[in-house]
């Protein structure tokens, strides 16, 4: 599993049997008639190693913070699994390997969309090295990748089963490893076929997006340097843009300093950036991120903090665009990290947030828009994505669906150090760019910054902890794809059917235990 994910081994074909050896434990264990917890105590070992193999570097931000997603994602992995198994021992052994799919694609789903939201590892996501694969993607989303490769897992499992549990000879598996080979093949043929025979929709604009390669930690949110880092921003835009230059990228928290919306036009650095942007950048529009706030009478959500006045004030980060008269539009970030920009529960237990991680900036629960919004040009609209919200198909997707025809995501990376976690991030955007068939132009603080096309491939890519600016030609689509229009159906679909299947299962469970008995 790890080393089939990307940039922790990126052996990606290995996805397709990287779950037979524990499908094969727990077979094991139940023709042994062994206790049941045995199959969770597996379990658990093995996706605690899934989680901290692939996902380790996020102790490079926190370390307690880190080591509790993987402890606790781990955990939650280990209990899906955990039901497919007494799925399989109370239901039986066919329909328990079905209950598999559908609830590990229920999980995902799940995982999706509650507050301790940690997706990274949905299984899908192994393929945005090889966005050639997965042009489908456009009508499953990744949850149809999470489906392809446990289905190739189970007949890949099913051979080994029946050879080392059931006595049967390799001969007579010709046809289970057939199914599952046909199965990996087929879809990728005709992703290929779309890769290269797929031809960019919309209209080009040029787009120029800049990496200004501030440490996070020790420069980016410390006093004195606020001055200096717009500098460096105006003077990367400057040496790229030109009169054809439509919009101008810099990175999430650009603007370190924290600052209420209602006086942005009495700030200084607006005022910088205006001038600038008047006498070197051509008048052309700025998307930047901000670290803002703002005050409120009554108290507007459980992100509204008390002032000694008893007012409240609210904080954000924030896309922050500069239009091409100067205007100034605001929309926050809603998909916030657990543990730093939102602390899961503290909405009925406050003491919670006196745990949050403090990276710079602002930390604790932040405010959040209630809905997917999007900005508006004179000549087109695009999707403000912030960091963490890239990793979220159908909240894009809802960006796609109110007219954004392409993807800006503003992010900082520079947390994690030289490790996987940047590149693994950055690769992510591949499948947001198929989902929707968006263009996509991404701007780093450092990490990486790049354009992606419509079919998902890369260019321009940036180098670790270099100061760096590009500009491209990308294309915009109205279009809407299958994805964009109606969003993950197979999750939806089937989360609820796992939901039954647990209650069934329940059922069966509560008839051997208590009626039979």
């Amino acid at each position: 599993m790890v080393i089939s994910f990307p940039f922790s081994g990126s052996l990606t074909p290995l996805v397709f049997i990287a779950w037979v050896p524990l499908l094969f434990v727990e077979s094991y264990i139940s023709k042994k008639k062994y206790r049941s917890g045995k199959v969770f105590l597996h379990a658990y070992l093995t996706f605690f190693i899934y989680n901290a193999g692939s996902t380790w570097w996020v102790l490079k931000a926190d370390v307690n913070g880190g080591a509790l997603a993987v402890i606790l994602n781990a955990l939650l992995m280990a209990t899906t699994f955990y039901a497919f198994h007494l799925a399989k021992k109370h239901i039986g052994e066919k329909e328990g390997y079905l209950s598999l799919l559908f609830f590990w694609i229920g999980f995902e789903y799940f995982h999706l969309n509650w507050e301790m939201s940690w997706t990274w590892l949905n299984l899908g996501n192994t393929f945005s090295i090889t966005p050639s694969w997965v042009q489908w993607y456009e009508y499953s989303g990744i949850l149809g990748g999470t489906l392809w490769i446990l289905i190739i897992n189970l007949l890949f499992f099913r051979a080994v089963q029946n050879v080392y549990l059931k006595k049967e000879s390799w001969r007579i598996q010709t046809p289970i490893v057939w199914s599952a080979v046909l199965l990996v093949l087929i879809p990728i043929s005709i992703s290929l076929f779309t890769f290269y025979n797929y031809e960019e929709k919309g209209k080009t604009i040029e787009v120029v997006a800049i990496q200004p390669n501030i440490d996070p930690y020790n420069d980016k949110f410390s006093a004195g340097s606020f001055e200096r880092q717009m500098n460096t921003m105006v003077r990367l835009a400057d040496s790229l843009v030109t009169k054809n230059t439509q919009l101008i990228l810099a990175p999430e928290t650009a603007i370190s300093q924290t600052f209420n919306e209602a006086e942005i036009y009495r700030m200084p650095f607006y005022h910088f950036l205006a001038e600038n942007k008047k006498e070197k950048l051509l008048n052309t529009p700025i998307y930047i991120g901000a670290s803002t706030y703002r005050n409120f009478t009554n108290k507007n959500s459980r992100a509204s903090r008390p002032l000694e006045d008893g007012t409240f004030y609210e904080s954000y980060n924030t896309s922050m665009f500069i239009t091409k008269n100067d205007d100034v539009e605001f929309i926050h970030k809603s998909k916030l990290v657990p543990g730093v920009e939102v602390i899961p529960f503290s909405n009925w237990f406050p003491f919670l947030e006196e745990l949050s991680i403090n990276n710079g900036g602002i930390s604790g629960t932040l405010g959040i828009e209630e809905s997917a919004q999007v900005f508006k040009t004179e000549s087109f609209t695009f999707a403000p994505v912030v960091c963490y919200e890239s990793i979220y198909g159908e909240w894009v997707a809802e960006e796609c669906r109110k007219g954004a025809e392409i993807i800006c995501i503003i992010t900082n990376d520079g947390w994690w150090g030289d490790t996987p976690g940047y590149k693994q991030h950055n690769s992510f955007a591949s499948l947001r760019a198929i989902e929707n068939r968006r263009s996509i132009a991404r701007s780093a603080n450092t990490g990486t910054s790049c354009f992606v096309n419509q079919r998902g491939e890369i260019s321009q890519q940036t180098d670790w902890w270099v100061e760096d600016v590009i500009k491209a030609d990308v294309n915009l689509n109205n279009e809407l794809t299958f994805y964009t229009l109606y969003g993950d159906v197979l999750g939806r679909t089937f989360s609820f059917a796992s939901i039954l299947l647990l209650l069934f299962t329940f059922l069966k469970w509560f008839k051997k235990k208590f009626i039979l008995k």
